[in-house]
């Protein structure tokens, strides 16, 4: 039983555990080249990582975040052994989180892969996973796509991940030395997320809706296509941009 603390600070806890373990460790999912299992391994290690580096700092010892090698661990595991240690380390997250909620200004700026965020950041990270990795599982859902099109989900992907992340698919495109490009996906009546990327660096942020729009979309689908996914229903998104810069786009966000 999960205790309520937990499904407080975690809503998304339990959705994501029927949708996984309504499959077998073994099934694809949306999340190219993963299985179940992996999804599952991956959530063990970030739900461990968060709580982590929150802890060092709380406790005046920061630690850097370390990578996917996190994950290694939880992938020698038997599946039996997996999911308690999943449901452990959501719990030490909660408690930890509420610590610093207890201990802590929301403002106080706390390391995390390479750049500050606040101490709200991480049990709201996790829920952010939760949310994308369930989709990975179940598709266009009715739950899933509530969740997707919760205005915090777009929010915590541009000004909380989007920036270094950007960084990823950039790495994969040839601009030339003077190359430049710069997309607007846009949900209409809100702002738009505006994605650029150079030779010298990518950007990503919110702005007033301006000119055309490169993809218009509702905004789950925003948020599947900000982390690299695409929606099971080709028609939830459309554009007049072209299919050249299309890829261009779709390389610089495939880095999510």
């Amino acid at each position: 039983m999960i205790p309520s603390r937990v499904e407080e600070t975690l809503p998304e806890l339990v959705p994501f555990m029927r949708a996984a373990q309504a499959r077998r460790p073994d099934d694809g999912t949306w999340c190219e080249a993963w299985t179940v299992r992996d999804v599952l391994i991956h959530q063990t290690g970030n739900a461990e990582e968060l709580a982590r580096v929150l802890q060092a700092f709380l406790a005046g010892t920061p630690v850097p975040t370390r990578g996917f090698e996190r994950e290694q661990p939880y992938r020698r595991m038997p599946d039996s052994d997996l999911w308690p240690a999943f449901l452990n380390n959501c719990e030490k997250l909660t408690e930890v989180a509420a610590a610093a909620a207890r201990h802590l200004s929301p403002d106080t700026e706390i390391m995390w892969t390479g750049r500050s965020v606040t101490a709200p950041f991480f049990a709201e990270h996790m829920r952010e996973e939760l949310i994308l990795h369930r989709w990975d599982l179940t598709g266009d859902d009715r739950t899933a796509v509530q969740a997707l099109n919760e205005p915090w989900m777009t929010e915590h992907s541009v000004v909380s991940v989007g920036r270094p992340l950007l960084e990823r698919g950039r790495a994969g495109l040839d601009l030339g030395p003077d190359g430049r490009i710069e997309c607007r996906l846009r949900t209409p009546g809100t702002d738009d997320v505006v994605v650029s990327a150079d030779t010298d660096g990518g950007t990503i942020r919110l702005a007033t809706p301006e000119g055309p729009a490169t993809i218009e979309s509702d905004a789950a689908v925003r948020v599947l296509l900000l982390w690299g996914r695409r929606p099971a229903d080709p028609t939830r998104w459309h554009s007049a941009a072209g299919p050249e810069t299309l890829r261009t786009v779709r390389t610089l966000l495939g880095g999510y």
